[in-house]
């Protein structure tokens, strides 16, 4: 992993717009290195977050909105009781961007606040 990804979480999302491209197979191998615990499922990356009640799920889910709202780069979320999974793509390309790499790295360092 070079210099300019090994801290993603410090890095603002850019817009994306339909016409630019997907990232290459090389450069995703290469991010998915700083967000390990992430999977990737063809143009999705996502991950799985459990939590020990209702309330710190919610809390989570809370602080993702905001972090998604400030980077204008929203994931899907699938909410339960205990769990919460995560999942980035960018859609106006219709495979992942940087940005996708970007917010799961925030997400992340949610966890370690």
């Amino acid at each position: 992993m070079d210099e300019n990804t090994c801290d993603l979480s410090t890095k603002r999302c850019k817009p994306c717009e339909g016409g630019m491209p997907q990232l290459d197979e090389q450069k995703i191998s290469e991010l998915m290195t700083a967000v390990p615990e992430w999977e990737r499922s063809g143009n999705v990356i996502a991950k799985t977050f459990r939590f020990r009640n209702y309330y710190e799920t919610i809390a989570f889910v809370n602080a993702t909105a905001w972090v998604s709202h400030h980077e204008d780069h929203h994931p899907d979320l699938e909410v339960g009781y205990m769990e919460c999974r995560v999942s980035y793509t960018t859609h106006a390309i219709d495979g992942l961007s940087e940005n996708d790499f970007i917010c799961a790295a925030k997400i992340d360092r949610l966890i370690t606040l």
